[in-house]
């Protein structure tokens, strides 16, 4: 292929790309803010400042969208999530970082935990058509199953821990309390949002996670 047709292409694929993530990062608002049944394409165009034919094209509809979000979503935190670079801290340290990303990813990312609500709500439906999201989880399990091993190994940690149901309970205890937050701040008449609030929060998850863990 001549030099000059190979860079059209290549610009055509960048503008594609580019395209795609600006829908993607608009209808992640559109969804988080309204769900899925009250989210509007033409509202997602709208926010992405695109024709809505576009979002067609790339997409099909607004449910393969919808999954298309998520999936996005997913990518972003276990991108994330390896770069911490777990593999190379000690065990405890690794299990404290790991802790510390997932409350503050989720305290960054209020629409991820709208997303997973509106997904919850719809029996996970979407997530179970994906082809990419038990691909994504693995490696995290893998890497978290590795840090168990080295501190069981250590005698730092207690043996037997799932990765898994450990992963689990680190992000219920995040998630539970910023999704139901309101109704937590009303029912105890405090402001559980306060940065004082938080860090409370935080150091109770991780003493809680690690008292599980260490040996005494």
């Amino acid at each position: 292929m001549p030099a000059a047709i190979q860079n059209v292409v290549e610009l055509r694929a960048r503008d594609a790309d580019r395209t795609q993530e600006t829908i993607l990062r608009a209808a992640m608002s559109e969804f988080s803010e309204r769900g899925l049944g009250g989210a509007r394409v033409d509202r997602i165009a709208s926010r992405a400042g695109i024709n809505k034919k576009l979002i067609y094209y790339y997409f099909g509809n607004k449910e393969d969208l919808f999954l298309a979000v998520l999936e996005t979503t997913y990518a972003d935190i276990r991108q994330a999530e390896r770069e911490l670079n777990l593999e190379a801290l000690a065990p405890a340290d690794a299990v404290r970082r790991l802790v510390n990303f997932t409350w503050q990813h989720f305290l960054d990312h209020p629409e991820f935990l709208s997303l997973l609500n509106s997904e919850n709500l719809h029996r996970a439906r979407h997530l179970r058509q994906s082809t990419r999201i038990r691909e994504m989880h693995s490696p995290l399990a893998q890497l978290l199953g590795g840090v168990l091993e080295r501190g069981r190994t250590e005698g730092v940690f207690r043996g037997g821990v799932d990765p898994v149901q450990l992963y689990i309970s680190i992000a219920a205890l995040a998630y539970f309390y910023l999704s139901n937050n309101p109704t937590l701040s009303t029912i105890f008449g405090r402001n559980l949002m306060t940065p004082k609030a938080l860090s409370e929060r935080l150091s109770h998850i991780t003493e809680v996670v690690m008292g599980y863990l260490l040996r005494e």
